[in-house]
């Protein structure tokens, strides 16, 4: 197992959710412990207010001593005013530890995607990672953070307000635990009427954004065959639909609306009464105070119940970002390098010993043998799916032989720990990757103490420091997203820029000239001339007319060797490389 491996790792197979979230809040235990005290603390008010009115309406009805009067006021002007410290203190005890368990989560699933193979992120779409990092994760914050502020309130409302019943008045208190829920699942359930016109009201907004998505794209062939009163046709018939389902959702939510607060009302009315003919009556010794008490807490507790239901929705959708999350934290595909040894230097001779490589039950690299000296240009050729970029990635180790080895130096690739051995490989791709930073972050990356004068030279080795002085902040200048400020040409220049920088022993270079300009390619080709010489290089290249000065040019079809040999002799032969090179012609 690579270094960096969370504990966290072992917390999702087979195991509830909600205990892994315990886990993940377990440093916090202490902290978590006092969150509560201080909202218990804060939080008195809202179930002692009952309490205090009803003391206060018996003192003056029953005319007790007014020294009752001022005791009440003082105890809930205490509470009142115990509120705003202990409300911070929750607040930092509760942030804190969801804050720390959010950041741990995403810096242990950055973590595990730098371990993942690079199968896993081809199989899985960087939108989804991106998803589980941000997403997932914030998920997971506001459940914790929902249960900790409504769930702790609706909870301690239920509590204090129960304790309050069966103390002052337990005759009522079998009442309560029957109609306060009943009240709260009456609520919902008109609530739930309501949400499949909702539904509709969405789907119609989402179909309407594509529509203007659509036409928004579509405006230059709209213009081009006069079909602006089509394109509005479509928009406008979407638009009345959401016209439509919004003023029938407005007014089934106020239909409904107004019969949920009209029924709970009624509900209430009939508590109030209840408790009134109760007292009145004396069949039961409650007071007028308790008869207010009473009507108050059914309001509260009812509440507190529909709360806490409302609650369902966002812990089961934290639940499964839990189990999302865990996907990736425990994905079993990880390039393993714990163990193996150390590559202290590259020579750059590589030789393939019989190699096959298959993804699931397609071989793509049969049976393939090849010495590669150090310092040697080899150039891979052939028709598409020929396995050319798959023998690549099994240089660079991104994949492992499923037969046969690879001896990097002499040694088994296979013992090696792969990482120390791209320390002296660099990739030249054919999109190169920049990213949201300037000229001398981008060629520099991962790299610490480069010199200006080194950048700068390997800028000019790389024929970009024409380009890069005309920018108005020259090296500091920022390329813009994945370089978009940039041309086709000049991102790869300045890819070039960073393998030079790199000096690599072992370098790669992926159709590197395939997509550009005659004047871009010439650029490139005199940097990549610069750059190849003296290191063992790899090209795979779509012209043949830029591999002519590779030492052997390797010939593929089918995942095996066709042919090997210098251009000369391979077009001597009349082989598949002369037919190659003839239909380029063509």
């Amino acid at each position: 197992m690579s270094a960096h491996v969370n504990p966290m790792d072992r917390r999702y197979s087979g195991e509830h959710p909600v205990r892994t979230v315990a886990y993940l809040l377990a440093d916090d235990k202490a902290r978590l412990a006092l969150a509560v005290v201080a909202f218990a603390v804060k939080h008195s008010p809202t179930w002692l207010l009952p309490l205090v009115t009803a003391n206060v309406i018996d003192v003056v009805v029953q005319h007790r001593p007014i020294g009752e009067l001022w005791l009440n006021t003082l105890l809930l002007l205490a509470a009142l005013a115990l509120n705003y410290p202990f409300h911070v203190l929750f607040v930092r005890c509760l942030s804190t530890a969801v804050r720390r368990m959010g950041t741990g989560l995403r810096s242990a699933l950055v973590g595990r995607m730098q371990q993942l193979s690079i199968g896993y992120h081809t199989r899985m779409s960087a939108g989804v990672l991106q998803n589980k990092v941000i997403r997932d994760v914030e998920s997971i914050e506001t459940m914790v953070q929902q249960a900790g502020d409504m769930g702790l309130a609706a909870t301690m409302m239920l509590v204090g307000g129960l304790v309050v019943i069966a103390v002052r008045v337990p005759v009522f208190l079998p009442v309560f635990l029957v109609l306060v829920p009943c009240a709260a699942l009456l609520a919902m359930k008109l609530r739930n009427r309501m949400r499949t016109d909702n539904e509709v009201l969405r789907r119609e907004v989402e179909q309407l954004s594509t529509r203007v998505s659509e036409m928004t794209t579509l405006i230059p062939i709209t213009r081009a065959h006069g079909l602006e009163r089509a394109a509005m046709r479509r928009v406008d018939g979407t638009l009345s639909r959401v016209l439509d389902a919004g003023l029938r959702v407005d007014l089934v939510n106020g239909r409904f609306g107004a019969l949920s607060w009209m029924s709970l009302n009624m509900i209430g009315v009939a508590c109030l009464a209840g408790s009134a003919l109760v007292a009145y009556y004396g069949w039961a010794p409650i007071t007028a105070g308790d008869v207010v008490m009473l009507s108050a807490y059914f309001g509260s507790l009812t509440t507190s119940v529909i709360m806490l239901m409302n609650l369902g929705p966002q812990i089961m959708k934290g639940l499964e970002s839990v189990r999302s999350v865990g996907e990736v934290l425990q994905a079993p595909d990880l390039e393993r390098n714990a163990g193996r040894a150390t590559v202290d230097q590259v020579r750059g001779a590589i030789d393939f010993h019989g190699v096959g490589y298959a993804y699931d039950t397609v071989q793509a690299v049969r049976d393939f043998t090849l010495s590669v000296a150090p310092g040697e240009r080899i150039a891979f050729v052939g028709p598409s799916g020929a396995g050319k970029s798959t023998v690549l990635n099994l240089v660079i180790g991104f994949l492992r032989p499923t037969s046969g080895r690879i001896l990097l130096d002499g040694r088994d690739m296979e013992e090696l720990d792969l990482r120390s051995y791209r320390t002296s490989l660099s990739i030249v791709p054919q999109e190169p990757i920049l990213f949201e930073g300037s000229i001398t972050e981008n060629v520099t990356y991962g790299m610490t103490d480069v010199s200006p004068e080194r950048v700068r030279q390997a800028l000019a080795d790389a024929n970009a420091l024409e380009f890069v002085d005309a920018l108005p902040e020259g090296e500091a200048t920022v390329v813009g997203d994945r370089g978009a400020r940039l041309s086709g040409g000049q991102r790869q220049r300045l890819a070039i820029a960073r393998a030079l920088i790199r000096d690599p022993r072992v370098l790669i270079l992926d159709e590197a000239t395939s997509a550009l300009d005659t004047h871009s390619e010439r650029l490139i080709q005199e940097a990549l001339e610069r750059l190849v010489r003296g290191r063992t290089v790899f090209v795979v290249a779509h012209r043949l007319s830029t591999i002519r000065n590779a030492d052997r040019i390797v010939v593929m079809r089918d995942g095996r060797i066709e042919e090997v040999g210098p251009h000369d002799d391979l077009v001597t032969a009349n082989g598949a490389y002369a037919r190659l090179q003839a239909a380029q012609l063509v």
